[in-house]
């Protein structure tokens, strides 16, 4: 069972932030102010789903479908609170 706090979030890209793909990394970036923080491995499509919309436990659903086996249960909640942590997702 997850915690209520995190469960009722739905984790959005802070206003000050974009993602964007970078083609010749082919990589996902996180474009801050002054900074640019490129996404590597799964975080870019785990970012790519916190439009606010969606819950974290919807995160880890559709994740848990898209990478059978993959611990998106364990690994993905605290990933999302790190991003929320540096002020990057609300």
């Amino acid at each position: 069972m997850r915690a209520a706090a995190v469960t009722d979030w739905r984790p959005a890209l802070a206003p000050a932030i974009l993602r964007r793909h970078d083609h010749a990394r082919d990589a996902d970036l996180l474009l801050l102010p002054e900074r640019v923080v490129v996404l590597r491995g799964a975080a870019g499509t785990v970012v790519g789903l916190c439009d606010g919309t969606r819950s974290v436990d919807d995160i880890v659903d559709e994740l848990a479908e898209r990478f059978p086996g993959s611990p998106v249960a364990t690994d993905v909640p605290p990933f999302l609170e790190r991003l929320r942590k540096e002020g990057w997702l609300r």
